[in-house]
């Protein structure tokens, strides 16, 4: 199981990923889509990538819209793997949005 972070080390690691916030112990980003099949095409590749980290994200998709909350819940609170899973959210969104 990783270590859960500091609060000292989440907001240092924050700065790594600026569209994101840390909110009500969570790390919190709402992804917006030009329609919901783009959308829906986030979900699918960041899946995939979730899977492989065995990592797992609670989100929700309204239409154009993915709101992502990223904890580590075997460590209750945030560990390296949120910080990484977010990363490859961020690069998967910015992928499809060229």
């Amino acid at each position: 199981m990783p270590d859960k972070l500091s609060d000292a080390d989440i907001h240092k690691n924050m700065a790594d990923i600026p569209d994101w916030h840390f909110e009500e112990g969570k790390l919190r980003r709402e992804f917006k889509f030009a329609n919901f099949v783009q959308a829906f095409g986030f979900m699918a590749s960041a899946a995939i990538e979730a899977e492989k980290m065995n990592h797992h994200p609670e989100w929700c998709n309204v239409y154009s819209k993915v709101v992502v909350q990223l904890v580590t819940h075997s460590a209750d609170g945030i560990t390296e793997l949120d910080f990484l899973l977010a990363k490859k959210m961020d690069a998967v969104s910015d992928a499809l949005q060229r």
